[in-house]
């Protein structure tokens, strides 16, 4: 039932926009325009980050190094993009993944508000009166032509067609409003009072929320102008709340879909707008007459398209003044208002369950475990994605290490002690504290992995060959940790029974079995936490290979000498040959993480490597 409800309101709306435009040809014409308009900007949009080739995301990745570096290329990369929100969603990206850091991402939002002021003057240049649709023809044909011919030329071919459904939009909408609006004129019917102005405030707030685009909501903006249904400082508090409304539009999807750093940007972005939208508001008739006298100056007295274009950029141009020299408090102010949660020492920490007498460790009674650094921000571009899946790969580095400790019966914390007890390794499994693998594995692997996989899948983007590379490297990385952890799912099973054996000799074999896996975890975690260099790095793994290899060795000597002295059956002695297999292919899969991320070229697969770290943030 609900779900008819849902379906049931989006077909009454567009039932509804069906018979109005029945009833009448203009408001059929305006909605047409719109919508190629819109279609335009899309595809205008999406050339230009194909054509780009994810040198835009290189460059806000690595041109940041100072405040006007990122101002400039907040500038740059909204004139070239022609969307402020796409801008935005990157940068938030990049800060979510740590590959810029929040002072940056501000000054790139300031750039990025004074940016769009740019696609303002476009439009008020195209609503002049001459129609578009003319140089609209031929650019359909040659980007149709251009979409037979390679990657790059599709690319440029869906630029064109972007410009060319742009300019037909804006040809239908002016008629659309010639039409439609010819029996709507607003300009007698409000006044310049506080009130009014703030109605007109409010239908731009709403325009831009409903069409998604401030581009948009300024294009109906300059037709109704252009033809006279709205007087200029109707269309300018319009223009106001365009551009809170794009604010807050893009508040939301950021706020949802990044952690800490990325939700610090979105309130700067919701607050650059906001308060210079108050302070402009408040100086709207002498800003009216400032663009008015400006525009007199070089012929434009009468051209109220400009002048709206003008007071935009000036808009604009008053937040960055105001905001520019606060950049330092507004970050400190926002790290206070939003503190980065430090991630625990110890991320699985048993459960309030009342010790019982049990025959095997109590099952886990706690929800699944998530993927905690995947977002659909970091789908932006492939370096967000990237960074995004390494930080994913180190918490489930972190999981699986917690996870077989739990396997061994050994406590966690021991892992990254500076020394570890005998007594500890001796201890036999405590009931009221023992942890079952499988629902570990369930509760907190099972879920991560889960969460990457689909992660990587949804990953859009066109891929070179070494990204690939990338991604296949990272999907092996993951499985070599979730095969560990499966490993030690088996290995649980006999320890729990053979450690409360009678038989003192299977019993000591288990130990030494348990102490030579739970000496595999610390130097993994030791080796991950350490700055040492490539080459020492190399030789301490080595060094756990080699003494794996030759304990692997010796412990099967050891079973089989048994075996003749008839210290152990040959039930232990086959569960003991089994068991070793399973130690081995723990060793074995950390070895294979901690190779791949010494020997890759690529940096961010050298940091796989920290699965130990206690220093990540904990991201919401």
């Amino acid at each position: 039932m609900r779900k008819f409800k849902v379906l049931l309101l989006p077909v009454v709306i567009l039932v509804l926009l069906a018979i109005s435009f029945w009833f009448s040809g203009g408001w059929l014409q305006l909605c047409a325009g719109l919508a190629l308009f819109l279609f335009g900007m899309q595809c205008l949009e999406e050339g230009l980050k194909q054509l780009a080739g994810g040198k835009l995301e290189q460059v806000l990745a690595r041109g940041t190094s100072t405040r006007f570096k990122s101002f400039l290329i907040g500038i740059g990369g909204t004139m070239l993009l022609q969307s402020t929100t796409l801008v935005s969603l990157l940068t938030i990206a990049f800060i979510s993944t740590g590959l810029i850091q929040l002072g940056s991402g501000i000054a790139i939002l300031l750039g990025v508000n004074l940016g769009a002021s740019a696609g303002i003057w476009l439009l008020a240049a195209a609503g002049q009166n001459f129609s578009l649709s003319p140089l609209a023809l031929p650019l359909l044909v040659f980007g149709v032509l251009a979409g037979f011919n390679g990657p790059k030329s599709k690319a440029a071919g869906r630029i064109v067609l972007g410009i060319a459904f742009i300019f037909l939009g804006i040809d239908q909408i002016k008629g659309g409003f010639s039409e439609f609006g010819s029996n709507l004129d607003l300009t007698q019917q409000f006044d310049s009072t506080l009130i009014g102005q703030l109605a007109f405030v409010a239908a731009g707030i709403a325009l831009t929320a409903v069409l998604q685009s401030s581009h948009a909501t300024l294009m109906l903006v300059l037709a109704a102008l252009s033809g006279g249904q709205i007087e200029l400082w109707q269309a300018m508090a319009i223009a106001i709340g365009g551009n809170i409304g794009s604010s807050v539009t893009t508040a939301l999807v950021g706020w949802l879909s990044g952690n800490r750093s990325g939700q610090r940007l979105v309130l700067v972005h919701a607050l650059f707008n906001i308060v210079t939208g108050i302070v402009t508001l408040a100086l709207l008739m002498p800003l009216m007459w400032l663009s008015q006298q400006t525009m007199a100056l070089f012929g434009a007295a009468d051209n109220t398209l400009l002048q709206l274009a003008l007071f935009q950029t000036l808009f604009n141009l008053i937040g960055v003044i105001m905001f520019w020299p606060l950049q330092s408090k507004i970050e400190r102010g926002l790290c206070y208002i939003l503190p980065n949660v430090v991630e625990p020492e110890i991320l699985i920490t048993d459960v309030d369950v009342p010790p019982e007498p049990q025959v095997k460790p109590k099952k886990l009674q706690v929800a699944s475990n998530h993927a905690r650094y995947l977002n659909d921000a970091a789908l932006a571009s492939a370096d967000t994605a990237a960074s995004a899946v390494v930080q994913e790969l180190q918490h489930l580095g972190r999981l699986s290490l917690e996870v077989i400790c739990h396997a061994v019966y050994l406590p966690t914390e021991q892992l990254n002690a500076h020394t570890v007890d005998d007594k500890i390794l001796n201890t036999l499994p405590d009931d009221s504290k023992s942890l079952d693998a499988k629902e570990l594995y369930q509760t907190h692997i099972k879920g991560v992995y889960s969460d990457l996989l689909g992660f990587m899948s949804r990953l859009t983007i066109e891929l070179d060959e070494e990204q690939q590379k990338f991604w296949m490297t990272c999907h092996m990385v993951a499985l070599q940790l979730v095969d560990a952890v499966k490993n030690a799912k088996h290995l649980q099973k006999n320890l729990y029974r053979y450690l409360r054996d009678d038989s003192i000799f299977a019993r000591n074999l288990y130990l030494d079995l348990r102490r030579h896996v739970f000496w595999v975890l610390r130097q993994a975690s030791e080796l991950s936490r350490t700055d040492l260099t490539d080459e020492q790095s190399l030789q301490a793994l080595a060094k756990i290979n080699s003494e794996t290899e030759h304990f692997v060795k010796e412990f099967r000597h050891r079973i089989f000498s048994a075996i003749r002295l008839q210290s152990l059956n040959n039930m232990q002695a086959s569960s003991l040959m089994n068991d070793l297999n399973y130690s081995d292919r723990i060793a074995q899969s950390f070895s294979n993480v901690l190779q791949i991320s010494l020997t890759a070229d690529n940096e961010l697969l050298r940091s796989v490597r920290h699965l130990g770290s206690e220093n990540m943030p904990l991201l919401n």
